[in-house]
């Protein structure tokens, strides 16, 4: 599902994020990307999602290499792919129902649809009957799993997340945890970045290291997969 071959980013200015990366996962696998705060996650997760290309080296997801996707085919690759950010992204002047439903209105999917859809996406979540609710009126917790509802509305095969719990507290940070088990459960492959070492140690899931932009360890359950 992701493979990096020898992949590098180097930014303007010199800074190399990334050096040499070699990894890959299994389809249907969840692990957790780990690593002092610069060591390289964020910009691993972007390259996933093409926000980012590489400099060097491939980046191969669902058997597609990345290099050879077009800026005009970037919106059909992302369809494959759910992005969960830590600080929601959501669109406050917008409801509920709208910000889930964003990405299937810009696939062009119809109104009817869109609306069963979304409800399934929140029913999924726990939040069917707050879709006609502005964020501002949810709590912290509540706003993290609308931008989770949006992030599987179209029913992705990827789900990469960054440090989609950094602003919770630990109970907050359990429950969305447990609710992408529940996503894995059923065959989505899961990639979260995460700096809460106790809460990635709890559930007991493959880590995948970084250390100053290179691998430093792939650690068990799961092993690394080369």
């Amino acid at each position: 599902m992701i493979r990096f071959e020898q992949v590098a980013k180097r930014y303007p200015g010199g800074r190399e994020a990334l050096s040499e990366l070699s990894m890959s996962m299994e389809k249907g696998e969840m692990a957790f990307l780990t690593g002092h705060s610069g060591a390289g996650k964020s910009t691993l997760l972007k390259l996933i999602a093409l926000i980012e290309r590489p400099t060097r080296g491939q980046v191969i997801i669902n058997g597609q290499n990345t290099n050879g996707v077009s800026r005009r085919k970037i919106p059909a690759y992302r369809r494959q792919i759910g992005i969960v950010f830590q600080d929601h992204k959501l669109l406050y002047d917008r409801t509920v129902m709208d910000n889930v439903g964003l990405p299937l209105v810009v696939q062009g999917i119809g109104h009817r649809e869109v609306g069963r859809r979304v409800r399934a996406a929140l029913d999924q979540v726990g939040l069917l009957g707050k879709e006609k609710l502005f964020p501002v009126a949810l709590s912290t917790g509540e706003q993290q799993r609308v931008g989770i509802a949006r992030a599987v509305v179209s029913k992705p095969d990827l789900l990469i997340a960054d440090e989609p719990t950094g602003n919770l507290d630990p109970d907050l940070s359990l429950e969305i945890m447990s609710l992408f088990q529940r996503f894995n459960d059923v065959g989505v492959t899961l990639l979260i970045a995460s700096h809460d070492l106790a809460l990635v140690e709890r559930l007991g899931k493959r880590r995948i290291i970084l250390e100053s932009g290179r691998l430093k360890q792939g650690s068990q359950p799961g092993g690394f997969h080369r």
